[in-house]
């Protein structure tokens, strides 16, 4: 039987925005693992620190297989997301002219990631701006799966 991975599951790794944070997933097993730089810093040492924590310890080995394994690929990052493109697709697909307007005002200048979420936070459209970013991030995430020969099940409810 081949591996079918959960979309819910590769999205939500996905949605971890972060300069210091790096996701995998293994595209034999589906396994999906978020690293940070200080992770990647464990395997600096020849022998791991017995000052460690048992969890930190533990995961050096799975650092390893993830880095020297050409079976984990990374999943598409916030580079390659762009989150402004996803809102400025979504303020352009509002109706309301005047709405439309202000999305489309807040998303322009310092600060627009602030100002756009207070923006439809005011206006009332939070749930809709979340359902098409979901929408968004899903796409991306059947792309880069279908890309990659990994079969994947949509999950009946988000988390």
């Amino acid at each position: 039987m081949p591996l079918v991975v959960s979309l819910r599951g590769v999205v939500n790794e996905m949605d971890v925005f972060s300069d210091e944070h790096t996701a995998y997933i293994n595209r034999k097993t589906g396994e999906l693992i978020t690293l940070t730089e200080e992770d990647r810093s464990l395997l600096e040492d020849e022998e791991p620190s017995e000052d460690l924590p048992e969890w930190q310890q533990e995961m050096i080995p799975k650092i390893r297989e993830l880095l020297e394994s050409d079976d984990f690929i990374e999943l598409p990052s916030k580079f390659d997301i762009h989150e402004w493109s996803i809102m400025e697709r979504f303020c352009s697909s509002v109706e309301d002219p005047d709405q439309r307007e202000q999305l489309l005002n807040a998303i322009h200048g310092s600060g627009a990631f602030r100002y756009f979420k207070d923006t439809i936070h005011r206006l009332g459209i939070a749930d809709p701006w979340y359902r098409f970013r979901d929408a968004a991030l899903e796409e991306i995430a059947i792309d880069f799966l279908e890309a990659n020969g990994i079969a994947f099940k949509r999950d009946s409810q988000p988390p």
